[in-house]
């Protein structure tokens, strides 16, 4: 689903103009952006929980030259559904 289908789809559901619903979402990817810049956790009810995890420096070893490169710390986010999410999906 892309993000204008999405956009129509909260529209009709929240019963709002797409107007409304465009700002909804960008206050939320921005505050999910705040929120994750500073190492919080997002838990979405329902949904999942959205958790920033940093990996350290560490050193790799190119397979087809066999150089060491050192690859510099990196910041990923991960997704962990909810109970209720997963259980949705099982019976799908």
């Amino acid at each position: 689903m892309d993000a204008k289908t999405l956009i129509e789809n909260l529209s009709r559901r929240l019963d709002c103009n797409k107007k409304d619903v465009t700002a909804l979402l960008e206050g939320l990817s921005r505050v999910m952006r705040d929120r994750c810049s500073d190492m919080d956790s997002i838990a979405i009810p329902g949904f999942g929980n959205f958790e920033p995890r940093k990996r350290m420096e560490r050193v790799m070893v190119m397979p087809s030259t066999g150089k060491r490169m050192l690859l510099p710390p990196k910041v990923s986010l991960t997704f962990k559904p909810s109970a209720i999410l997963k259980q949705k999906l099982r019976n799908s």
